[in-house]
């Protein structure tokens, strides 16, 4: 458990002290302590009432949340035979194996033909009663023979018809089960959907009482095939005879509510007492009483975490009371303990506030840690527990192809390899990533909102994507991302993000132009600061805010420059980790330029004037949203109106090709699309997701601009299937949802295609596609705590370095060309490119700048087994070659005239002429590595260690010693 988890179980423990155990059942000591394996028998014996427990651990079956909290749902089945002496002693059992549970269990009252949704989720593909009983001190049973039977769909179970040619109907599906073959009838009126459901009840069938061993046949109502099937099938009811239009009704179920008014009753001393109010509110209910809530068609009974457990079995015996009333509906029966409510009772109050944990002194859990240890459980860590640094997952291959546009009216503008990753607050972009995924090429295209840009460029972005998305045929993912509420796998993608204030593009421009709005936009020459966070060189993010103090937090670093003046600032909270970020994200934001590290407590005045003076500013860390429990909701959309329906328990098989469903993991949103939905809808795919959040169905207070993702059938990424059990042949078979699963049973179970797995497409650009002979190299800045970072690089180096960068080594430092190969032999640089570029630039490499920042033989030498191990051998090719003899240009020093050099020819000047206080100083070397012209036996003496030791250090302790040796 997560030190959540621990949290909520205590509270649990604790709650259920306040219910007596003395007259629980002996059965049920220890229940929710050890894990027992679901059965897989799904047959009920009608008059008979079951008892079944779904405990959260249980491999089956698990409700463990991502805290590691467990959920525990009881549900009671009652056979439409059941005597209420039965149904009373089920419903006291019931009470008593959630006291056992901790109190906390949502019990549900099952009635036979009336079951919930999520009752029958736990017994796929259904449930079917069996008329008879079994052996209990109210009755005694005899079983049947196996015979001959005819089965009809009743809402979502299969129950027993008698066996003659007038039960048939064109508006329900039969299965006939015989002792050799199994049919499978569908009436002309029923839909694919309930066909291909009506298919895995018929694998179960063959499954379970024939050993996997008999024929299935299927017989479409209305159509005269002369075949053996049919033949054999009308044969056994004496004969074909077509059926009459209207021969019955569907077996759906189609009570309706006749008690729509919401009537709240409070329970005390077996007596329920109607609570006049004019709206239902959660401060009503008291933690020392119990309640019922009559909905109609569901009856709740909320019973205090103070009631005692005499309490609770008096106030669901007044429920069953209610239920019993010849006038009402059949009803769902559903109790629930205060602090663990559904979501369902929850939406029938008018206001309800988002936690209602009760809360657990420290005191309190040391006395349940100590009962837990007494009986052999592991407490440790249960009352203090440092937080575990997780690594972000992308769940998919970050070294890909980008490609980013800007959106500039009704246009998009393709960005440079240097710009892709610096966005502004005022404008909107789209981006394309393709990347390899078994073996074939697939995409992500997706559109960034700024907060500040304006409705018409949103809606101008939305429609260039959805073109290109349509160009591939829909065969690719789309997301649509708001700032502050990018994802992990955004920011994972793009590695190393900047975000500017202001923006660049017209409509912006415009707007700020027509009200008057002070143009906040970045410049280099103004005042700016910079949040830096993330996770490490792969997920890094600069994040430009107000310069002002308030704008500070403990808990990061940030970056503060006017002009050439440049601070880096170090939260009290911060990390090594955190501080290393700040340094990799300088060599973006402002090379080339000297730094004045400030820490927390030890400002400079001039940093704080800078930000307009010193006031109070928040420590705690920016949260964002977490990961939630995954829902699967089906979809239904017309004229403006989104439907959805639960379903629970689901696996990758509840997906219909047909069908639109909506996966909502809270802090993203999934909507799925089917291969066989109309393009008019795949086109809506955005606007269901943004209908779906508005409306909140379990009213989790989502923002309306959390990430969504479409997905279409057949492309489906790896952070979208991470949800289910995924078997990538059935999402790429052809034909509607029964004929992929009849396809499935002719052939033992095995999904059967034609086509490749993968549809790959070409990317909007030009770019080419084909099977990779190797993975890209991880992309990232070109700096490692193993070395010191080289700032200052001459700009000819770098005008001519990026032409000769290696293309499968993504460097945003020094950009390749926006539109490069995936794929290493796709294409190779043009040779006269490379031979104009050195003519042209040779010049500038006799004349090295005054700014070019120099670094001696010795530390690329003590830097490069270190940079060699983290980065994968590249084949040396004439590219790597002239790079190579290029970069040597700016690491060598010239040694003047009466200099003396080491024994790796770098010239040495005495310590007392380097250091900044100096009376005497030199001149002509680089100041921000004064230390690398001090002598070895000088450089051991001052620091304490040899220089390879030093530069493997981080770079904010190199400057702290430094500092402390007035080399800084």
């Amino acid at each position: 458990l997560t030190l959540e988890g621990q949290k909520h179980y205590i509270e649990s423990f604790i709650m259920s002290l306040a219910v007596s155990m003395r007259n629980l059942d002996q059965a049920f000591q220890g229940a929710g302590q050890k894990a027992y394996p679901f059965t897989s028998e799904t047959t009920f014996h009608g008059p008979i009432c079951v008892v079944v427990c779904n405990i959260t651990i249980c491999l089956a079956q698990t409700f463990a949340s991502k805290s590691g909290v467990l959920r525990h749902d009881i549900h009671y089945w009652l056979g439409k035979d059941t005597s209420q002496d039965e149904a009373g002693a089920a419903a006291v059992k019931t009470i008593e194996l959630d006291a056992a549970l901790g109190g906390r269990a949502v019990q549900y009252r099952e009635v036979q033909e009336q079951e919930t949704n999520k009752f029958l989720s736990l017994f796929k593909p259904c449930i079917m009663p069996r008329e008879g009983g079994v052996a209990t001190g109210f009755k005694q049973v005899d079983e049947d023979e196996y015979k001959t039977r005819l089965l009809v769909c009743k809402g979502k179970q299969y129950v027993q018809v008698p066996f003659a040619r007038s039960t048939l109907n064109h508006e329900n599906i039969f299965i006939l089960d015989t002792q050799s073959k199994i049919f499978q009838f569908n009436g002309s009126n029923t839909s694919i959907q309930e066909r291909a459901k009506a298919l895995e009840v018929v694998q179960y069938i063959r499954d379970t009482y024939h050993d996997g061993k008999c024929d299935i046949a299927t017989i479409e109502d209305g159509k005269l095939m002369a075949d053996a099937d049919s033949g054999e099938f009308w044969a056994l009811f004496g004969g074909f005879a077509p059926l009459p239009r209207k021969t019955g009704a569907r077996g759906e179920d189609t009570t309706t509510d006749s008690h729509p008014t919401k009537k709240l009753l409070r329970v005390e001393k077996g007596k329920a007492d109607p609570i006049e109010v004019d709206s239902l509110t959660r401060e009503l209910l008291d933690t020392d009483k119990c309640y019922i809530l009559d909905c109609g068609l569901e009856v709740y009974v909320w019973m205090g975490r103070n009631t005692s457990l005499d309490k609770r079995k008096s106030a669901s015996s007044v429920a069953e009371e209610l239920l019993r009333d010849s006038d009402r509906p059949k009803s769902h029966l559903i109790r629930v303990i205060e602090g663990f409510e559904t979501v369902t009772f929850r939406s029938k109050f008018e206001s309800w506030p988002q936690t209602t944990n009760a809360t657990v002194t420290e005191e309190g859990r040391g006395k349940v840690a100590a009962l837990l240890q007494r009986q052999g459980l592991n407490v440790k860590g249960l009352l203090k527990a440092a937080p575990e640094k997780e690594e972000p997952q992308a769940h998919i291959d970050c070294t890909g192809n980008l490609q980013v546009w800007r959106v500039n009216g009704q246009n998009k503008v393709l960005l440079s390899a240097a710009d892709q990753s610096k966005f502004y607050s005022g404008d909107c972009y789209i981006f394309q990533y393709s990347y390899t995924e078994e073996d074939k090429e697939e995409h992500l295209i997706g559109t960034w909102f700024g907060k500040q840009s304006v409705e018409e460029e949103r809606a101008s972005a939305v429609s260039l994507a959805s073109k290109m998305v349509e160009s591939m045929k829909f065969m690719v993912a789309q997301t649509c991302i708001h700032e502050g509420s990018e994802p992990v796998l955004f920011f994972l993608i793009f590695q190393s993000f900047i975000l500017f204030k202001g923006g660049l593009s017209d409509g912006y421009r415009k707007y700020i132009a027509e009200k008057e709005i002070p143009d906040e936009t970045y410049t280099e020459d103004g005042v700016a600061l910079f949040r830096v966070q993330g996770s490490g060189p792969e997920n890094m993010q600069a994040i430009q805010v107000e310069a002002v103090a308030p704008s500070l937090n403990s808990s990061y670093c940030y970056i503060l420059h006017s002009g050439s003046t440049v601070f880096t600032w170090a939260g009290g909270l911060t990390s090594p980790d955190d501080q290393d970020l700040v340094e990799r994200q300088l060599d973006l934001i402002k090379p080339d330029l000297q730094t004045k590290p400030q820490k927390e407590g030890s400002e400079s005045d001039e940093f704080w004037e800078l930000l307009g003076g010193k006031t109070e500013y928040p420590s705690q860390k920016i949260s964002s949203v977490p990961e939630g429990d995954p829902h699967l909701f089906s979809c239904t959309y017309s004229k403006g109106t989104l439907k959805v329906m639960e379903i629970y328990n689901f696996t990758q098989d509840d997906l219909m090709t047909e069908d639109i469903f909506i996966l909502d993991c809270h802090s993203d949103i999934f909507v799925w699309v089917g291969q066989l939905v109309d393009t008019k809808s795949k086109l809506q795919a955005l606007t269901i997701g943004e209908k779906f959040l508005k409306q909140d169905f379990l009213f989790e207070n989502l923002s309306c601009e959390t990430p969504i993702y479409t997905v279409m059938e057949g492309s489906e990424p790896p952070f979208f299937t991470r949800f289910f059990t995924w078997d990538s042949a059935k999402s790429n078979m052809h034909g509607n949802s029964f004929q992929r699963k009849l396809t499935i049973m002719k052939h033992g179970g095995t999904p059967i295609t034609d086509k490749p797995k993968r549809r790959g497409t070409a990317s909007i650009g030009g770019r080419s596609s084909g099977a990779p002979e190797k993975p890209q190299r991880s992309r990232s800045v070109s700096f490692s705590p193993d070395r010191p970072r080289v700032r200052g690089r001459s700009p000819a180096f770098n005008a001519l370095a990026s032409r000769f960068e290696n293309p499968s080594s993504r460097n945003l430092s020094t950009p390749p060309p926006m539109v490069r190969k995936v794929y290493p032999k796709s294409g190779t640089p043009d040779s006269g490119t490379k031979a104009a570029a050195i003519a042209a630039l040779t010049e500038s490499f006799d004349r090295p700048s005054a700014r070019e920042t120099l670094m001696p033989r010795i530390v690329k030498k003590a830097a490069s087994p270190a940079a060699s191990k983290a980065t994968s051998p590249e084949p040396k090719t004439k590219e790597n070659s002239m790079s190579s003899r290029l970069e040597s240009l700016t690491i060598q020093e010239d040694v003047k005239e009466g200099e003396t050099e080491d024994e790796e020819g770098l010239p040495i000047h005495p310590y007392e002429r380097l250091k900044t206080s100096s009376t005497d100083p030199v001149t002509d070397i680089d100041v921000t590595k004064r230390e690398t012209y001090l002598s070895a036996t000088e450089f051991k003496e001052k620091f304490g260690m040899k220089r390879v030791e030093f530069y493997k250090l981080p770079k904010w302790k190199q400057n702290k010693l430094k500092m402390g040796l007035q080399l800084f």
